[in-house]
């Protein structure tokens, strides 16, 4: 499996981990959620160079020019809610793309520990399609390959790029573990090495879905 990880270069992505990460910045949910939706669209950027792409003749005022276009049919996938802000900013460079979304929760015991629910999900077929799956968080994997196994219900796809911010060790060696290595990449923004018993990544961010929309009941 291909993974690619943004801060092991300097670039102006790692300005935008430092401020999703930044306890006195994620005070402002708007400026949050923005910054998760510009990074969407450097991660949108940076998966473009993996499609296929196609010749053709664009007619200007003055002339024909032989431009090269991406050929792929692309559906964005997220889980909701956390997702949604990194989902809009794949959505801005590809405007044409289908959409899917997933309802994943955690459902906690009553000793503390949980297992990951679907519990909905709304598709268009996938079926020889690049599938972009978008999770801000990248925690212990289990809610990723969940929502794959969600999404195949809905076709079999040509390629799929899981895109993330943050992720554990944990959660990327699960990914390589339980999805399909020969048409998986993963595009990670930085990779922290814990989770804490509850499973949220250290120092990580936080709770995405409150940061960018309030906490929740």
């Amino acid at each position: 499996m291909d993974t690619h990880i943004f801060n092991k270069q300097n670039s102006l992505f790692n300005q935008f981990v430092a401020e999703i990460r930044d306890k006195n910045i994620q005070k402002d949910p708007m400026r949050f959620r923005k910054n998760i939706e510009r990074m969407g669209e450097i991660l949108a950027y940076e998966i473009s160079k993996d499609l296929n792409y196609r010749s053709v003749d664009i007619e200007t005022p003055l002339g024909i020019s032989h431009e090269f276009v991406y050929s792929d049919k692309v559906v964005i996938a997220t889980i909701l809610r956390a997702g949604l802000p990194l989902h809009q900013g794949v959505l801005n460079y590809y405007d044409d793309a289908e959409n899917s979304f997933v309802s994943a929760y955690r459902k906690y015991t009553e000793k503390g520990d949980f297992d990951v629910h679907i519990e909905y999900i709304a598709s268009p077929s996938i079926e020889d399609k690049v599938v972009i799956l978008t999770d801000p968080m990248l925690a212990s994997g289990a809610s990723i390959e969940l929502a794959y196994k969600a999404l195949l219900t809905k076709g079999n796809p040509k390629h799929i790029h899981i895109a993330t911010l943050i992720a554990s060790e944990e959660g990327v060696e699960y990914v390589k573990n339980n999805m399909p290595s020969d048409k998986t990449t993963l595009w990670v923004g930085a990779v922290d090495k814990e989770l804490n018993d509850k499973k949220y990544i250290i120092p990580g961010i936080g709770d995405a879905g409150d940061l960018a929309y309030g906490s929740k009941l």
